[in-house]
């Protein structure tokens, strides 16, 4: 999966001409978070949520409300806006995606294609794709479990599930408590609770959790 099949599109651009006090209207109106600022077709710049919030007067400040719009109407996009833009192209990988996302604590990131912004891909693009990965939303047998981790463990894990009438709605594998150890989350239909923790008993070193999910 690609990030170009996940981003948020069309772009919701901004002008860096574009008023604190426009911006902030804007973004409450496109229930966004950031935006690239676009100037003349090309990409000068990302403008964030925080950022506009940031430049706006604190709550506690003695202006008036007259005196604050009139400063919000003299600060532009352009002055608070971070310059340097980190970028992917619609062919990155996703987890590559999210990778440079939480690694830099970023909450999206603006999507290229031949030079030119088509997209976002934000934080709420990447918990639709976890939800999917895991199953959230179909009712199954959810089962964790930690594993060890040899060659061939998870093929008789899952020859030992379709053996037995199940099938697998979702498979998740992560770290365990040390590098012999893996951690499976999975979904699985076709069977009862009990009949998935018998058919997965010699293959699995830990049950953490069974249940109807």
């Amino acid at each position: 999966m690609f990030v170009g099949d996940r981003m948020s599109h069309p772009v919701i651009s901004i002008s860096p001409d574009t008023t604190i006090h426009d911006a902030v209207a804007m973004f409450k109106k496109e229930h966004i978070r950031r935006a690239p600022v676009i100037k003349d077709g090309k990409m000068v710049g990302i403008i964030s949520e925080k950022d506009l919030l940031n430049a706006s007067p604190s709550p506690v400040t003695s202006l008036s409300i007259w005196e604050m719009n009139y400063l919000l109407s003299k600060v532009t996009v352009k002055q608070v806006m971070t310059k340097k833009v980190t970028t992917v192209d619609v062919t990155t990988p996703i987890e590559e995606a999210a990778r440079i996302m939480a690694d830099n604590k970023f909450g999206g990131m603006p999507v290229m294609r031949s030079g030119k912004v088509v997209g976002m891909i934000t934080e709420t693009d990447l918990f639709k794709i976890f939800l999917e990965l895991m199953g959230a939303r179909e009712k199954a047998i959810r089962v964790t479990a930690a594993i060890d981790n040899k060659p061939g463990t998870l093929a008789k894990i899952t020859k030992a599930i379709a053996d037995a009438g199940g099938d697998f709605v979702s498979f998740g594998q992560f770290t365990g408590d040390d590098p012999s150890t893996k951690v499976l989350t999975f979904k699985v239909s076709g069977l009862k609770k009990d009949d998935v923790k018998k058919v997965l008993a010699k293959f699995v070193n830990k049950f953490w959790d069974i249940r109807q999910s």
